[in-house]
């Protein structure tokens, strides 16, 4: 992946998350339901079967500065178009070579970001979790339930990375936080809100820290169904 001197700037706010190739790795029809199941289906994961094609624009916004990347994903073929300001790039992510593999990084950060609550499902091979009724959101300071997941050490980009995520009794996602190596201290903290219904999927558009000027937001969104 060419990385332009902007992204370089700001790779200390976009981290890379795990993992794999969307699996189902929990049951869709048990009676009673996980917390992990709780939480991707009130964002809407039933719909996610007949998605025939995903689109969306990452970016970022950090003061003055601006920061882009365009995926389109076939997830059934698992065909990914990258555009970038530099250039286009196509590949399967069944068979990558080394400049695919680079830019698939980017592919599965941006992916988290907007479908993380899905992961749950997809990647609940790779983690422990923890989960807490209630406790103090780190942004409203309102109290809200906590889900604590800790992935592997083994595989991904970023092995052993934590994520602490805050939701109420609707289990949508409000506020998250990412840390590095499963350390104690936050990496980042964010907004989970401006949610929009995209054919059933519930998606938030922006993610903002509490202080200064900073905005990870989606644009562009499209689903395509069967």
């Amino acid at each position: 992946m060419k990385v332009t001197s902007l992204f370089t700037a700001l790779s200390f706010f976009i981290f890379l998350s795990c993992k794999t190739e969307p699996k189902k790795t929990i049951s869709e029809e048990k009676t009673e339901q996980t917390v992990l199941e709780k939480i991707a289906f009130a964002h809407g994961y039933e719909n996610w079967k007949s998605v025939k094609e995903f689109t969306f624009t990452f970016n970022v916004d950090r003061d003055s500065s601006h920061f882009e990347r365009t995926w389109i994903w076939k997830p059934k073929s698992n065909h990914i178009t990258s555009i970038s300001e530099n250039d286009t790039l196509v590949y399967n992510r069944k068979s990558m070579d080394s400049i695919a593999t680079k830019r698939n990084g980017g592919f599965i950060n941006d992916r988290y970001w907007v479908l993380a609550p899905f992961n749950l499902i997809w990647d609940s091979e790779n983690f422990t979790y923890k989960h807490a009724e209630e406790e103090k959101s780190p942004i409203s300071g309102e109290p809200m339930q906590k889900l604590t997941i800790v992935y592997s050490n083994e595989g991904g980009y970023t092995p052993g990375d934590a994520y602490d995520f805050y939701f109420k009794d609707d289990f949508i996602l409000r506020e998250w936080v990412f840390r590095k190596a499963n350390q104690a201290e936050p990496s980042m903290t964010t907004t989970w809100e401006n949610y929009i219904d995209m054919d059933g999927l519930k998606l938030a558009q922006d993610h903002k820290k509490a202080e200064g000027v900073f905005n990870i937001n989606f644009t562009n969104l499209m689903v395509q169904k069967e």
